[in-house]
């Protein structure tokens, strides 16, 4: 059985202030955000977005920009040719069809180009305060870690199963909680196993320690 209060309250204890990191003022520059931070970090894209958002600061500004304008303001990035069509028809579509405005349903959200299953629970989560779990490498490698999925899942096995073992409540801190312990603690590589009060029930410390016996 899996002590979800003692895991969240050690996470918490390290990141008190976990919260999403992508830089934005308005709905859509957060979709575009989550769009951009496919397989790039947050920092990276933060430094694209600011001058994007400086340069097209609204809706219909964005629009008018051709997808040269946007493969060149985001051509740092990986993935920047999909990522711009991505973009350029996502934008079109919220004008024509939802006047600006970005839908709260996921059903919707997920039929914009490049708007995945993860990319709709982040934006709802965060825009509209719904309670999701967004699974991201970070999310995934911990995890399994500690035991809240086994190896071999996939983002969705891992996401059933957290939504299984967590409250409702509790679904939008865990996510930034385990983003944070992710990327800054429980790291792919490097972790800090011998600082971790959570070493224990970790299954990567313990089959280190099988290993070396």
């Amino acid at each position: 059985m899996i002590n979800t209060e003692r895991i969240f309250a050690y996470l918490e204890s390290l990141f008190p202030n976990a919260h999403c990191e992508l830089e934005y003022t308005k709905d859509y520059e957060l979709l575009i955000a989550i769009i951009l931070s496919a397989q790039c970090t947050d920092k990276r894209v933060n430094m694209v977005t600011r001058e994007m958002f400086k340069k097209y600061p609204t809706l219909e500004s964005l629009n008018k920009a051709s997808l040269k304008d946007i493969e060149n303001e985001i051509k740092s990035l990986g993935l920047f040719k999909n990522k711009a069509k991505s973009i350029k028809e996502t934008v079109r579509i919220l004008l024509e069809e939802y006047d600006g405005v970005i839908p709260k349903e996921k059903a919707i959200l997920t039929k914009l180009p490049g708007v995945g299953n993860k990319t709709a629970n982040v934006f709802r989560a965060e825009w509209y305060k719904e309670p999701e779990i967004a699974v991201d490498t970070h999310v995934a490698r911990v995890s399994k870690r500690l035991g809240f999925a086994n190896e071999k899942d996939d983002v969705s096995a891992v996401e059933r199963k957290l939504r299984k073992q967590l409250k409702k409540e509790q679904y939008i801190k865990a996510h930034h909680l385990l983003i944070h312990f992710g990327r800054y603690f429980c790291k792919a590589i490097n972790p800090n196993c011998e600082e971790c009060q959570l070493k224990d029930i970790c299954r990567l410390y313990n089959s280190k320690l099988t290993s070396k016996r």
